[in-house]
């Protein structure tokens, strides 16, 4: 157990594969405004470790040795600790989603994930924070939560969401896969620029690389949405 520095968000990261569980710690760490106040491997140490000292932010893996994430959720609501949680899971099952929505879990990260796409959601979170308060209308209300969702405004630099939606409608169309030439062909860019879209979404866990063999020289890289999973 570790004790951030007063004015920092404390993090509890509940992670089973030790690995996993480290890299996670300094991957919070390394994001401005962040501490991690303990590293725990199980459902039931987190809720003990809960009990002792609340936390802000819970870095929460659904798959855990004793009991499922989302029942750790519910354990927290049940207690009344008022807690916001990351998930982070490999299952990509939109009914799993819509549960940890459900719980009131902010983000949901999908394994394997980067440095960069935890702290682009570490970055959003602490931005809601600090926006959170009294709202005075409706517009205050969708501003806020949109720091949440995130918006065009906080692609990378030189990305468009219009462009972001036209990739991600080809991924969708294609569920054999498919490349990068087609991809610009099909919504009118350049073969780079639709490679740096399809990087960006596979950084995000909403896509994945697969090399395509059969011709001569390196094998085709293609790009399609990665089949759900039940497990991690």
């Amino acid at each position: 157990m570790t004790t951030p520095e007063p004015g920092l968000i404390s993090v509890l990261v509940v992670e089973d594969e030790e690995i996993t569980a480290e890299a996670n710690r300094i991957y919070v760490e390394r994001v401005p405004g962040f501490g991690v106040a303990g590293v725990v491997r199980s459902g039931g140490e987190a809720l003990r470790f809960l009990r002792r000292r609340p936390v802000d932010l819970i870095l929460l893996d659904l798959y855990l040795p004793d009991m499922h994430g989302l029942e750790v959720c519910r354990a927290v609501r049940a207690g009344g600790l008022l807690c916001d949680v990351i998930a982070v899971t490999s299952a990509r099952d939109l009914t799993m989603v819509r549960s940890a929505v459900s719980l009131g879990i902010v983000q949901y990260l999908l394994k394997p994930f980067t440095f960069a796409a935890l702290s682009e959601r570490l970055t959003r979170y602490a931005r809601f924070k600090e926006e959170a308060g009294l709202a005075v209308g409706q517009g205050d209300v969708d501003r806020v939560l949109g720091t949440l969702r995130g918006s065009s405004a906080e692609l990378p630099k030189g990305m468009a969401q219009d462009t972001l939606d036209a990739v991600a409608a080809q991924l969708r169309a294609q569920a054999g896969g498919v490349g990068a030439q087609a991809v610009a062909d099909a919504i009118g860019v350049s073969r780079v620029t639709a490679r740096r879209y399809l990087e960006y979404l596979v950084e995000l866990g909403v896509a994945a690389r697969v090399p395509q063999y059969g011709g001569v020289g390196r094998p085709e890289l293609l790009y399609r949405i990665p089949t759900q999973s039940s497990g991690r």
